[in-house]
């Protein structure tokens, strides 16, 4: 009776959600997808906590290749890529994008089983992938404390014995090239893979900035890149090594970097040079004149090089008995110019200049029996870096286009001679009168007076931490698992800041840098606290079946304490300023089916968060600072699947529904009742795999779409901040000939040409001038593939 009720459950399950094509099986292969979410090889059906994985193939047959791509098809997760140096990674709604390296991630981002999570050096480029796992949920037992919510992990494909290649190529509107391929060759002892991969596109918003063939341009200088940009490369090299069956050893190196040009924060209301063209429209960025002595380069734009390094040794001590240890080193250098008031006027034009190291060790034994399966480890991981903000404006500029309340009295002088001020210090048509404001406030003394301040964020941290885990099956068809991990962090912040009084201001009595920020002359200071957690999970399996399981998960999460050091005025003295963030912890609660009956294989999975000391970052005058906004919770529901409708068709889909934010508590002030940031509520994907025999050949077509529903894009939430529910429709199709080994065929994205924002506010937003960054439009062309 068991077994029919579940069958049914899972036959209504393939009806109401139409089911996906990446988790739980391939039906290209008709076999389980095995991922290591437990850090040993499993079915995914057999995992006890939610989990969706897509294979490299996978991702090749729907068209996909960046990671804010796969979150599209994926229940759960959202990526947003304003830059590659700037990722937001979602997961049931709570994101993980600070810069700040002071503060702990949410979201875990692993490669090759290395923590990578800092988010100014974890943007990956995705080729020759075996897969992705996305995990759900409070994993810190697994992944450590930076999977507050859950962890996403990319696994390169390893070398493997033979000789074996491939190449994919494709060009398309907008100049937009990519080349990916590996070669691979070895034997059972040795082998070694070569891959890489290069892109490059067009920007698809116009910058007319510097364009001789725009008149009256406002400023001269350097003729600007379109924005919205890819130019980026990576490189990887692995060697295998087995000397024997018992061992086995992986070397990977890997390169990975851009030259992106500048990302599109437009504003709404400083126009270009002709006018207002909205949020789609041309834009005029130009950074300031001082650029490359302030800022660090002439153009806007991203300079990122990331260099990683893994070394993982697993061992077979005896039958059932392993010994894995994965240690990783990496190192980022990222510096990225933008101009954060939107406009054509030199108001608010920043750069970030951030680097860091990572290095971390994990070993780990684990046993596998007949009832019981245990494992045990320990984790260090260390990181240090720093985050630095150089900031570049023209003194009268910058203070006839201030919305600030301390500069009012400055403001209501420069209308008092004619000089519009606030968001109209920029005209309608594009030209600007707060030109004129430094010669009106210097009494005509001058008429540019350059100003440059800069701040820096230091961290470092180390963590240290030993785990364990446990399975019991008292009988076959039941599984109970129970593990901790207990750590210690020792978390070190710095700040310096060079913010030199104003000269304007100074003649008008008053002695103040311009952003109002202490200046501690490049002095550096320093804080440090230390602090430990225990943080469990429990899981309970249950196999109805052989192709069907039910699931049931507890698990605690926690976001690290934030040591958030800035300066401060003490009178005539500049003072450390320290503020301890406490932790934010969540308590996850879930259950969920999965598994496969007949054509159908699909999931379901519905939980329930609680979080207290829920932190959020808001940026004020262009400093990004960390709050505890009280508790907040979440409930969702989470279903997908895919069906074998024919040997030449399959369908999958999925759908997610998220109800979660801030507790409507008094307590939590501002940000009560507030929807959780870069969070629809609703998410749906849909599509069908068509692969139709014609002669010696394959006929292939992959339509699909994607659906998001409304999403805010700051805390606390503003309609004026936000973006309307869109659907993307999508299409692949060709030719493949001679068994798979040649393709021919052509791909669109975004095939309707919808125009959504991906992102809103941003640093513009904390200075009362918010900015809007435009979704990519539609992309088409041709596609080539070679292996052999």
């Amino acid at each position: 009776m068991t077994c029919i009720s579940t069958r049914l459950a899972l036959a209504a399950l393939a009806t109401t959600c139409s089911t996906q094509a990446m988790a739980q099986a391939d039906p290209d292969m008709g076999t389980d997808i095995v991922v290591t979410a437990q850090k040993r090889e499993q079915r995914i059906a057999d995992v006890p906590v939610t989990v969706t994985a897509l294979t490299g193939a996978r991702m090749a047959d729907i068209g996909v290749s960046e990671l804010d791509e796969v979150a599209m098809f994926v229940p759960g997760l959202q990526v947003q890529e304003q830059s590659a140096n700037n990722p937001g990674l979602v997961i049931r709604g709570i994101t993980s994008d600070s810069g700040s390296a002071q503060q702990g991630a949410r979201v875990t981002l692993y490669y090759n089983g290395v923590d990578i999570s800092r988010s100014r050096g974890a943007w990956q480029d995705l080729y020759d992938l075996e897969r992705i796992e996305v995990v759900k949920g409070p994993q810190a037992t697994l992944f450590g404390t930076a999977a507050a919510v859950g962890a996403i992990s990319l696994i390169s494909a390893r070398p493997q014995a033979g000789t074996s290649g491939g190449i994919d190529a494709s060009y398309g509107n907008f100049d937009r090239t990519q080349v990916s391929g590996f070669i691979n060759a070895g034997d059972d002892i040795l082998s070694a893979r070569i891959a890489g991969a290069y892109k490059y596109r067009r920007g698809y918003v116009r910058n007319i900035a510097g364009d001789p063939d725009v008149p009256n341009q406002n400023q001269g200088g350097v003729d600007q890149d379109d924005l919205n940009g890819q130019d980026q490369r990576g490189l990887r090299g692995s060697l295998r090594f087995r000397p024997d069956d018992r061992i086995t050893a992986d070397l990977v190196l890997t390169y990975d970097g851009q030259r992106n040009p500048g990302t599109a924060f437009k504003s709404r209301a400083f126009a270009p040079t002709g006018g207002q063209t909205g949020d789609y429209g041309n834009a005029e960025l130009s950074g300031s004149p001082n650029s490359l002595a302030v800022l660090g380069a002439r153009k806007l734009g991203l300079d990122r090089n990331v260099y990683d390094a893994n070394l993982t040794v697993a061992v077979d001590l005896s039958p059932g008995v392993t010994f894995t240890t994965v240690n990783g080193y990496r190192r980022f250098d990222a510096l990225e110019i933008f101009d954060a008031d939107g406009g054509p006027v030199s108001y608010l034009e920043f750069a970030e200049d951030a680097k860091g190291d990572q290095w971390s060790h994990e070993g780990r034994f684990a046993f596998d029996g007949d009832r019981v399966r245990a494992s045990f480890g320990w984790n260090a991981f260390f990181e240090n870096g720093f985050q630095r903000v150089p900031f570049a404006t023209e003194e009268g500029t910058y203070l006839a286009c201030s919305v600030a309340g301390a500069y009012a009295a400055v403001r209501a002088g420069l209308n008092r001679a004619g000089i519009p001020t606030g968001p109209a210090c920029v005209a309608p048509n594009g030209t600007i009168p707060a030109l004129r404001a430094t010669a009106v406030l210097s009494g005509g003394r001058a008429t540019s007076i350059p100003y440059a301040a800069e701040f820096t964020n230091y961290g470092n941290n180390d963590t240290y931490s030993v785990f364990a885990d446990a399975t019991y099956m008292p009988v076959p068809q039941l599984e109970l698992t129970a593990g901790a991990r207990i750590l210690i962090e020792d978390r070190q912040s710095g700040y310096s800041s060079i913010q030199p009084n104003s000269v304007l201001l100074a003649g008008l009595g008053v002695q103040s840098s311009l952003l109002g920020t202490a200046n501690t002359g490049g002095r550096k200071f320093e804080a440090e606290r230390s602090f430990t957690a225990v943080l469990p999970r429990f899981n309970a399996l249950l196999k109805l079946d052989a192709g069907v399981n039910l699931y049931a998960t507890v698990s605690k999460g926690r976001r690290s304490p934030v040591v958030q050091l800035a300066a401060a005025r003490a009178g005539s003295a500049v003072v450390p300023n320290l503020q301890i963030v406490p932790e934010e912890k969540v308590w996850n609660y879930e259950g969920g089916i999965k598994g496969s009956i007949g054509p159908f294989t699909g999931a379901a999975s519905v939980f329930y968060q609680t979080y207290d000391g829920f932190q959020v970052s808001v940026t004020e005058n262009g400093v990004t600072t960390t709050r505890s906004a009280g508790s907040a919770n979440n409930l969702g529901v989470e279903l997908e699947g895919n069906v074998r409708v024919a040997p030449i068709l399959s369908v999958f889909g999925t759908f997610a529904y998220i109800d979660g934010g801030i507790g409507k508590d008094a307590s939590n002030g501002v940000f009560a009742g507030n929807r959780f940031r870069l969070q629809p509520e609703t998410t749906a994907s849909g599509g069908a795999m068509l692969r139709v025999p014609v002669g010696g050949a394959i006929a292939y077509a992959t339509p699909s779409v994607t659906y998001r529903s409304s999403v805010f894009f700051e805390l606390p939430n503003n309609p004026a901040i936000a973006t309307p529910g869109y659907t993307l429709v999508n299409l692949r199709a060709g030719v493949e000939l001679m068994d798979g080994r040649y393709r021919i065929g052509g791909f669109a994205r975004n095939l309707t040409n919808k125009r959504y924002l991906i992102d809103a506010g941003n640093t513009g937003g904390g200075f009362g001038i918010p900015t809007y960054i435009a979704g990519e439009p539609r992309f088409y062309g041709v596609e080539l593939g070679a292996k052999f």
